[in-house]
């Protein structure tokens, strides 16, 4: 598989996030402003078992990906006041930046490395056929927060065809709804 949006290993940030009050209205900003997109559009992501600072978080979130060149972008609206990592820095210091994502293909050692350089767990989930992720709470040392992202195969051909659509893009159909696959 062409690696085309991880390159080597732990390579270093792979995308930038964006707390949004209006996830419509930031994508079209990003694609005049920026010539972002196409967006992959996931409307109330969750994974199998979000925590927030070790509890059950039941916050929900519309989420939006989508490249500028190499950077995936991602821009996230919450869709409630209930506590959560986005409600957590919006308080603090309003919408905007929230966070860097890397990938990690040896996820629990990244994490252990990360408590190790004093960084508090403040949020982990396992999104269904693409992998755990993990933020850390970097205040003080970065502007924001740092997600790591488990550095699936599954993952990796999800955001290598996120960046194809993004080579060459003409900007038409800037907006693509995901639907989860039904399991039934």
């Amino acid at each position: 598989m062409t690696l085309l949006v991880f390159g080597q290993p732990d390579d270093g940030i792979i995308q930038i996030a964006y707390t949004v009050p209006d996830l419509d209205a930031a994508m079209q900003a990003f694609t005049t402003n920026l010539r972002a997109g196409p967006w992959f559009v996931f409307r109330r992501l969750a994974g199998r078992d979000p925590r927030y600072r070790g509890e059950r978080s039941l916050a929900a979130n519309d989420v939006a990906l989508g490249f500028a060149g190499h950077m995936q972008i991602e821009l996230i609206q919450p869709l409630d006041d209930q506590p959560s990592v986005y409600q957590e820095t919006i308080a603090v210091r309003g919408h905007g930046f929230h966070h860097f994502g890397i990938a990690a293909r040896d996820f629990d050692r990244e994490c252990e490395a990360q408590r190790a350089k004093g960084y508090e767990l403040a949020f982990t989930d396992a999104v269904e056929g693409v992998g755990r992720l993990a933020y850390f709470d970097t205040s003080g040392v970065l502007p924001g927060m740092l997600e790591l992202i488990e550095a699936t195969p599954e993952l990796e051909t999800l955001f290598n065809a996120m960046h194809e659509a993004a080579v060459d893009w003409d900007g038409s159909n800037p907006v693509r709804e995901m639907v989860p696959e039904d399991k039934s």
